[in-house]
């Protein structure tokens, strides 16, 4: 016969009883979130009665939810519960597996804590080697981009009827016609602050006329295609990047694939094309504006006459300038759609990801295009062209 030392009130509860084999917990009732407060004041009167001869009957539990079961983890402890879940007769099997996630989850070290205190210098490292496996993985991924997009340009060269003349005539307005007023105007009005600035510095040594091989090399050679590069970068890289993340989030490329088709034949290679066409023929626009810029500034304040100045440039500018300048635009197109282009096939589908790429899209471009030409700058000069 047993003598009851402690009992809960139902539907969920504990009886704590003192058997001739010992004292025995009765688990009863319901353990359910409904009855979280008052099983929670029967453990916590509980929590030290239990001793290692104690025996535990799970028979009576009627209902056991995540809170039950975090309750019950609580009270019986983790060598106890390791034992139920043992034992197939305990409880149900259902019940099991759902008193082991609990104590899995209960199990799990907690995350340490980072430490407050930290080295300068180490942080600086730490900050240097994220930023370099971030740039290894740009490259490795723009690198993969490039060669995908020349190996699908091959396969569709040779199958004229995949051609896709519409996409490049209609990106071809976009990049190229639309943006020759503002390359005309920008490179003309830096066209003559050069004029302004080398007429200022020039007139003190009594060699004024120099101002026209200025303007003319800077633009022949620099200005002309770095300034162009530069627009294009910030104008059309963004639309590229807008115009297919666009499409990522509302899942068109998604759509694109299920329908058998390429979204790089489809949507990559008309707005490549069409830049390698578009941003030469824009050079050369931004060449003849800066040169006319500087033309007009050397006629007013050098007197310098618009004959004298064209005349200059025939018998001292060689056309390996032009040529230097000229055979940078495709790399710079390539390489401004291809960026374009990636990041938006980057875009995670939300609008915030959409505006994060475009911003990546222009910085990188226009990084690129600067370091690029610095590289054509120092080969160009260690080859005497």
């Amino acid at each position: 016969m047993s003598t009851s030392v402690f009992r809960t009130m139902s539907p969920g509860g504990a009886e704590l009883l003192a058997t001739e084999r010992g004292t025995l917990l009765k688990v009863s009732g319901a353990w359910t979130l409904a009855h979280h407060a008052a099983l929670s004041a029967q453990v916590r009167v509980l929590d030290g009665r239990l001793d290692g001869s104690t025996r535990v009957e799970l028979g009576a539990l009627d209902a056991l939810d995540t809170a039950g079961a975090r309750l019950l983890h609580a009270l019986l402890g983790a060598e106890r519960v390791a034992a139920l879940l043992s034992d197939d007769s305990a409880l149900p099997r259902e019940r099991r597996a759902l008193l082991k996630a609990v104590a899995d989850a209960l199990a799990e070290p907690p995350a340490a804590a980072a430490s407050a205190d930290g080295s300068a210098l180490g942080d600086v490292l730490a900050d240097i080697g994220e930023a370099m496996v971030v740039f290894w993985r740009h490259l490795v991924g723009l690198t993969g981009f490039i060669g995908l997009i020349l190996e699908t340009a091959l396969r569709v060269a040779v199958q004229p009827r995949r051609w896709r003349m519409t996409a490049l005539v209609a990106n071809l307005e976009r990049t190229g016609l639309d943006a020759v007023p503002i390359i005309a105007l920008l490179t003309f009005l830096i066209g003559a602050v050069v004029a302004f600035l080398g007429a200022t510095v020039l007139a003190n040594f009594g060699a004024s006329i120099f101002t026209v091989d200025l303007v003319a090399y800077s633009f022949l050679r620099e200005f002309g295609v770095l300034l162009t590069a530069i627009i294009v970068a910030g104008r059309t890289a963004s639309s590229f990047t807008a115009q297919i993340g666009s499409m990522r989030a509302n899942e068109e490329v998604d759509a694109i694939r299920v329908l058998g088709l390429d979204p790089v034949e489809l949507l990559v290679l008309p707005r490549v094309y069409a830049l390698l066409i578009a941003l030469p023929i824009l050079t050369f626009v931004a060449m003849l504006s800066g040169i006319i810029g500087g033309m007009l500034v050397s006629a007013t304040t050098l007197d310098i006459s618009p004959v004298l100045f064209l005349s200059r440039i025939h018998d001292n500018v060689g056309l390996i300038h032009f040529l230097v300048g000229m055979a940078k635009a495709p790399i710079f197109a390539f390489l401004i759609a291809v960026i374009g282009c990636l990041e938006g096939f980057r875009v995670q589908g939300s609008a915030q990801s959409v505006g994060e790429h475009t911003t990546s899209a222009v910085v990188q471009s226009i990084f690129v295009v600067i370091v690029v030409d610095a590289v054509a700058a120092l080969f160009c000069m260690e080859m005497g062209w």
